[in-house]
């Protein structure tokens, strides 16, 4: 019964909502990879590893829903089933994901740490950037979900499979602790508070 629920899609159909629907994602899962991973090459495997699991267990997906958030999970899932491990064994594809792998990977080696900092520098000043990064990685995270990449307190607890109550706690704690981080920094590079310049 388990196996007609998985001919849901057709062979095409698989393909279709691959390249229509999860590969416009694939620097986003990048840049959130590399947030989890600051290294190039863990991060393409990271990117490689989600986007296999996510064409393994396309028919799970359902279509006109968030792909994003679901490739989100997904990396968010196996990020952290990798870090349990500690060491990772060399993973097996078969022949039939064999071409989706190449595919990928082809996809992937477009993506180098001139992205991250690229679409980085994008969004944030690169102070934002350097205080962002010296974050915890649960902080860092969360505010990425949120701040970055706009996704609703809702996806980010399905995301992060924890209570909405959590979220907003946790991106709050994070907001404060990215607001010190900043007001150090700014100390640090000689910018006075806007009430010291007021006194003089």
């Amino acid at each position: 019964m388990k196996q007609n629920k998985q001919k849901r899609y057709s062979e095409k159909e698989k393909q279709e909502i691959f390249d229509n629907e999860f590969l416009p994602h694939i620097e986003a899962i990048y840049n959130f990879a590399y947030s989890l991973k600051p290294n190039v090459e863990e991060a393409r495997d990271l990117v490689q590893e989600t986007l296999l699991k996510a064409f393994r267990f396309i028919t799970s997906f359902e279509r006109g829903t968030n792909a994003k958030a679901w490739l989100f999970r997904i990396l968010k899932n196996t990020f952290i089933n990798e870090f349990r491990k500690q060491q990772r064994a060399p993973s097996k594809v078969d022949y039939q994901e064999g071409s989706i792998y190449y595919n990928i990977a082809d996809k992937a080696e477009g993506l180098s740490k001139n992205l991250a900092v690229e679409v980085l520098k994008d969004l944030v000043d690169d102070e934002v950037a350097i205080a962002l990064n010296a974050l915890p990685i649960d902080f860092r995270t969360i505010i990425i979900l949120s701040d970055l990449e706009g996704f609703t307190y809702k996806e980010i607890a399905k995301i992060l499979d924890v209570p909405i109550g959590t979220v907003r706690s946790r991106l709050h704690r994070a907001r404060n602790a990215l607001k010190e981080k900043l007001q150090a920094y700014g100390k640090a590079m000689g910018y006075k508070d806007k009430r010291q310049k007021k006194k003089n």
